[in-house]
C-alpha cells in the first residue's frame, strides 16, 4: 500500500556531482557561428557565453542550498510520485493556505522572494499566509517521475491531495506559467474547499468563431498581434516538447551548456545571472530535464476528458507588461466568475525584443505580485 507519509527532506547535492559539472563546463564544445548571426536564429553565443561563465566561476550552488535549506522542506509519495514541497507556516493565525505552483524551465525558485511578505507581512492590515510550494511531477526535486501521464489534471488533483493531507480544508491556489493551467484547475476539482485563483495568465485563444474578433479593443488586437509573433518566432520549444521529448532529453541530459542555451530562450534577458543559473542548477543537479519536458507532451497526449464548462471558483489574473497578454472576452468564455483583472508595468527594464519581462513576477516585481495577491485573497475573506 502506497505510503502517505509526509518526510523531512533537505537538499544535499554531493560534491563530486559539482565537481563534475565544473569539468564538464570546462569541455564545452561551443558550435560554430557565422558573422551577422542574431537572435532570430536562437539564443546567442554571446548570452550563452556569459551565462556558462557566470555559472562556472561566480555562481555559488551552495548559497542556493543554503537558501533553500532555510525553508521546511518534505517529501509525500501522490500517485506513484515523490512530491517534494516547502511548506511555509506563518505565525498568524489567521493566516490562509496557499499552493503556488511554478512552470517551466523554472522550479520552485520563482518563489521564493515571496515567502517573507506572505507568510510575515509588515503590516496586520495585510493578509498572511501558510504556503505550499510544490515542485512540479518531474521537476528539481520532484523527479524525475517514475511514470507517465502528469498532465496538467493530473497535477491538480496531487496537488488537492496535498493539501488535504497537510490538513487544509479551506485553501487558495497561486499559479504562474504552467501553474496559470494548473491552479484553475485546483479549484475546478476541490470547489468545496478552494477559496480563490490567483494566475498570471489565463491561456483562453480564440474559438474560431468570427464574432468574437467583433469591436476588440485596439490593446487587445495588440495582445493577439503579441500571441501571433510568440507563435511564429518563439515557440520551437513547445512543438519539440510536444512531439519529440525524448529525442532532445539525450542533449539536454548529457550537455550542461546544452541545457542552459535551451532554457535561456525562456529566461528574459532582463533576468539577473544567478536566477537563471540556479533554475537552470536545479534542473541539471536533479537529473530532471528531461522529465520536466515531458509536461507539454503530457498536455498535447492527455487521456482526461477536457472540463465541458468554465470554471466557478472567485479568480484573480496579474498580467504584467511583456508577458503573454490575456484577453477578457475569452477568459470569461473559460472562467465565470473572474473577481480581479490587473494589469501591471512595473518598469522592469527590456533585455531585448523577446525577453518577456514580468514573466517571473514573483522574482522580477516582487511588491507588485504580493500587493494583488493580498488584496485579492482579502476582497474573498
Amino acid at each position: 500500500m502506497p505510503s502517505t507519509a509526509v518526510r523531512p527532506y533537505r537538499v544535499e547535492i554531493p560534491q563530486t556531482a559539482l565537481d563534475e559539472l565544473a569539468a564538464r563546463l570546462d569541455r564545452t564544445v561551443w558550435p560554430a557561428e557565422q558573422p551577422g548571426t542574431t537572435a532570430a536564429y536562437g539564443v546567442e553565443s554571446s548570452r550563452v557565453r556569459a551565462l556558462a561563465e557566470h555559472w562556472r566561476d561566480t555562481f555559488d550552488w551552495r548559497t542556493l542550498e543554503a537558501r533553500l535549506n532555510s525553508y521546511p522542506q518534505f517529501v509525500t509519495e501522490i500517485d506513484g510520485e515523490d512530491i517534494h514541497f516547502l511548506h511555509v507556516r506563518s505565525a498568524r493565525a489567521d493566516a490562509t493556505p496557499l499552493v503556488l505552483t511554478h512552470g517551466w524551465p523554472g522550479s520552485i525558485l520563482e518563489y521564493l522572494d515571496v515567502i517573507e511578505p506572505l507568510t510575515a507581512p509588515a503590516s496586520p492590515e495585510d493578509p498572511a499566509f501558510h504556503l505550499v510550494i510544490p515542485s512540479l511531477p518531474g521537476f528539481g526535486f520532484s523527479g524525475p517521475t517514475r511514470g507517465t501521464g502528469w498532465d496538467r489534471y493530473r497535477t491538480a488533483a496531487a496537488w488537492v491531495e496535498l493539501m488535504h493531507r497537510l490538513g487544509y480544508q479551506r485553501y487558495g491556489a497561486l499559479g504562474n506559467d504552467a501553474g496559470s493551467m494548473i491552479s484553475p484547475e485546483i479549484g475546478r476539482l476541490d470547489p468545496d474547499s478552494v477559496v480563490g485563483v490567483h494566475v498570471t495568465q489565463l491561456f483562453s485563444f480564440p474559438s474560431g468563431d468570427p464574432a468574437e474578433f467583433t469591436d476588440l479593443s485596439a490593446a487587445d488586437q495588440a495582445a493577439l498581434g503579441h500571441l501571433q509573433w510568440f507563435s511564429d518566432t518563439m515557440m520551437s520549444f513547445n512543438l519539440l516538447h510536444s512531439q519529440q521529448p525524448q529525442t532532445l532529453a539525450y542533449a539536454l541530459a548529457d550537455s550542461p551548456v546544452g541545457l542552459l542555451g535551451w532554457l535561456a530562450q525562456l529566461f528574459g534577458e532582463s533576468l539577473d545571472a544567478d536566477f537563471v543559473v540556479g533554475n537552470v542548477a536545479i534542473h541539471w543537479l536533479t537529473g530532471t530535464a528531461a522529465s520536466a519536458i515531458r509536461f507539454y507532451y503530457e498536455e498535447a497526449h492527455s487521456a482526461a476528458t477536457p472540463p465541458s464548462g468554465p470554471t466557478s471558483t472567485p479568480t484573480g489574473l496579474a498580467m504584467f507588461a511583456g508577458d503573454f497578454q490575456s484577453i477578457r472576452r475569452f477568459a470569461e468564455r473559460d472562467h465565470a466568475n473572474i473577481v480581479s483583472w490587473n494589469s501591471y508595468d512595473p518598469g522592469v527594464p527590456a533585455g531585448g525584443p523577446r525577453d518577456a519581462r514580468g514573466h517571473y513576477a514573483a522574482h522580477e516585481a516582487t511588491d507588485v505580485l504580493v500587493g494583488d495577491v493580498r488584496r485579492f485573497f482579502a476582497a474573498l475573506a
